[in-house]
């Protein structure tokens, strides 16, 4: 649940001439350059250095407990390594793009605590935000988590990224939606050297749309053309609003206890996991909402389709097909997991009507895996593959061949 916290009225703003080059200046995002995080025994401040003034509005969300301080857009140019490490009220924080024009912070918590003071100030050439914690009991937190925000905790709708061709040649060919996991506040899996998990799958969809988009042969749509957060609801429904006719979500998994474990897995949408490494997963990938501040809500229209039993098991048959295929393909061109097709509940593959995977490229906790999704020869390899896949399972839907069923 949310619940407002009022922030103590900010310092008025020194009298500032405007130039043409100052007007430049203030339209260009705001910058974070430096976070310093202060911890006493019953208190915690965290002080971002920006490059001027921001307004900054602050709630808490429970289960788990998370202080939420919406922005508007901050370029955050801090050290990979910042807010990973728990230190006294505070577990972690993490910060990024949360929508157009907005930014978000995220601090998980590590004891219940309210929010003294969330505010910007200016001193000279140098801006800051200061976020105060004070450590509070269950009870007080709890009534201040069920207070209603101003705002919804949700990012506000946005029409698609990418543009899609309407013309009636370009309508004819296939509408591939390339979803890169994760975005903006919520950075996914981390590996050596500050790696990030939505830097990997960002780079490697945008080469696999560049080299399906050279065949000529298929629409393509991406979920988030920059590095933003979207909501797993709102993936599955840029999807289904553009009636596509593949969904590929793009992946990159950490096994923190198990550095050792390596290769890419292709998941399919089911209701009973296949494995216990698959339903770990899944558990994981659901919780990307939670991550960026968002309480995950039931979209009704969604229900109301996957209750069209006949409808859903055409297409986890044609996503179960296309998993084979996608298998098959990379067999020769990557490594692949021990078990390399899984299924379990993930939130992205509930679209009833739109065949859907969900394809981890590797693992980020191993040293070998990851010097592999950064380098180039290793995409060019990889996307080749899924092209031949995507190239092979359209081939047999455009013949109008019928796909073997699978159980529900």
């Amino acid at each position: 649940m949310a619940g407002a916290v009022v922030a103590p009225a900010q310092e008025s703003p020194r009298p500032i001439t405007l130039t043409a080059e100052s007007s430049v200046a203030a339209a260009l995002p705001t910058v974070a350059v430096a976070v310093e995080t202060a911890i006493e025994a019953k208190s915690a401040r965290l002080t971002f250095t920006l490059s001027r003034p921001v307004e900054a509005k602050a709630f808490l969300l429970e289960r788990p407990d998370r202080v939420i301080v919406d922005l508007p857009e901050v370029n955050f140019q801090l050290p990979p390594d910042a807010g990973r490490q728990r230190r006294g009220l505070v577990s972690s924080f993490r910060y990024g793009l949360f929508a157009p024009g907005r930014s978000r912070i995220v601090i998980d918590l590590a004891e219940p605590a309210l929010v003294a003071r969330a505010a910007s100030t200016e001193d000279g050439a140098v801006a800051s935000l200061t976020i105060e914690l004070t450590r509070t009991d269950r009870a007080t937190y709890r009534k201040a988590a069920l207070k209603p925000t101003a705002e919804p905790a949700e990012a506000p709708a946005a029409a698609p990224p990418s543009a899609v061709p309407v013309d009636a040649a370009a309508a004819a060919k296939p509408l591939i939606v390339l979803d890169p996991g994760h975005g903006g506040v919520d950075p996914g899996a981390s590996g050596p050297g500050g790696v990030v998990e939505k830097d990997v799958v960002f780079a490697f969809a945008q080469r696999l749309r560049n080299k399906l988009e050279a065949t000529g042969r298929y629409r393509i749509l991406m979920t988030r053309d920059t590095d933003t957060f979207i909501s797993l609801g709102r993936r599955v429904r840029i999807a289904r609003d553009a009636k596509a006719d593949l969904f590929v979500s793009i992946h990159a998994d950490t096994l923190s206890d198990n550095p050792d474990v390596r290769g890419a897995t292709v998941y399919t949408g089911s209701d009973f996991a296949s494995d216990a490494e698959a339903a770990r997963l899944a558990d994981k990938e659901n919780r990307a909402d939670q991550i960026a501040g968002v309480e995950a809500q039931e979209d009704a229209e969604d229900v109301v389709g996957i209750l069209l039993d006949l409808t859903k098991r055409e297409t986890r048959a044609f996503s179960t097909d296309f998993a084979r295929k996608l298998v098959a393909s990379l067999q020769s061109a990557v490594k692949l997991n021990k078990n390399p097709h899984r299924s379990a509940g993930f939130q992205v593959l509930k679209a009833p009507d739109v065949p859907s995977i969900l394809l981890e490229l590797g693992y980020l906790s191993s040293a070998k895996d990851a010097d592999l999704l950064t380098s180039e020869s290793w995409r060019d390899r990889s996307t080749e593959a899924l092209t031949a896949a995507i190239d092979r399972y359209f081939s047999t839907r455009l013949a109008g061949q019928p796909v073997a069923p699978v159980s529900p």
